[in-house]
């Protein structure tokens, strides 16, 4: 930490809370409070940044894949982030770190901005981008989200998964050398035909976990612990369970929109229409 005076960030992030690149930035924002270091962001556009949704993180979920109070799909930008992680005290112990955000030109949070380069090996396209804020909780259960496929996290199935004609068979690959049901044929639902609108109108859409939960008939052996610290609060398992529907269990989270919302807005760079 002695050797550099500036700590600059320039990272590709998608706008969810459980994609960690937001949480390495917090990191060495706490790194440079402590040591009384400047932070440096050059912004960056969001794709998830033209809508807010999914549940507020119970701090008590607080790990690797979410580490701040904040919507599933938080819909700021990493600047806008990290002014409100300084404004909000969201640092241990309270700390503020020195903090200059260069924002983006010609940005909005209604600007359907398109990735030039895929932002990690499992998110290839934009069809990925959008889809994963309701695709990525399968890595909480047996289900194959299409890791070593060309197609990860726009399908799901699973050998056992019976009444659907698309099938696929996950290989090992570059970036997902041990992918799960490796080499076994999984039968479930291509998504990657889906139109973007009909993927932004749904948002964060529950309904395909449920499908697989209901389809395969597992009950409590369906998903993993790690289900709760990506989706963050304790109620969406046993509401999936007592065989509620996903807009019943996105009623719930509604109030945590809104308040996250009115929350979030002193610390926004960019007009949000």
């Amino acid at each position: 930490m002695r050797e550099f005076d500036l700590l600059i960030v320039d990272i590709q992030d998608v706008g969810l809370r459980f994609y960690t690149y937001y949480i390495t930035m917090c990191r060495l924002m706490d790194a440079c409070a402590e040591h009384g270091r400047e932070v440096l962001v050059l912004d960056r556009p969001n794709p998830n940044g033209h809508y807010v949704d999914g549940p507020i993180l119970n701090m008590k979920y607080k790990s690797g894949v979410g580490w701040l109070p904040i919507p599933v799909v938080h819909g700021m930008t990493l600047g806008e982030l990290a002014r409100m992680v300084n404004g909000e005290g969201w640092l241990p112990q309270g700390r503020r770190c020195k903090l200059t955000v260069i924002p983006c030109a010609n940005y909005t949070h209604a600007t359907l901005y398109k990735l030039p380069v895929p932002p990690s090996p499992n998110l290839r396209n934009m069809k990925g981008v959008y889809l994963y804020p309701s695709i990525c909780y399968f890595e909480a259960t047996p289900v194959s989200l299409g890791r070593g496929t060309p197609l990860p996290f726009q399908v799901y199935g699973h050998p056992n998964m019976v009444g659907y004609d698309f099938s696929f068979t996950p290989q090992s690959v570059e970036g997902a050398k041990n992918p799960p049901q490796l080499g076994k044929r999984c039968y479930g639902v291509d998504l990657s035909g889906m139109e973007d609108e009909e993927i932004w109108r749904r948002g964060v859409d529950l309904s395909y976990v449920i499908d697989a939960y209901r389809n395969l008939n597992l009950g409590d052996h369906f998903f993993r612990p790690f289900f709760e610290l990506l989706i963050g609060v304790d109620y969406v398992r046993p509401m999936i369970k007592a065989g509620k529907s996903a807009e019943e269990i996105k009623a719930r989270w509604k109030g945590d929109v809104e308040k996250f919302k009115k929350q979030r807005k002193p610390y926004l760079l960019y007009p949000e229409e």
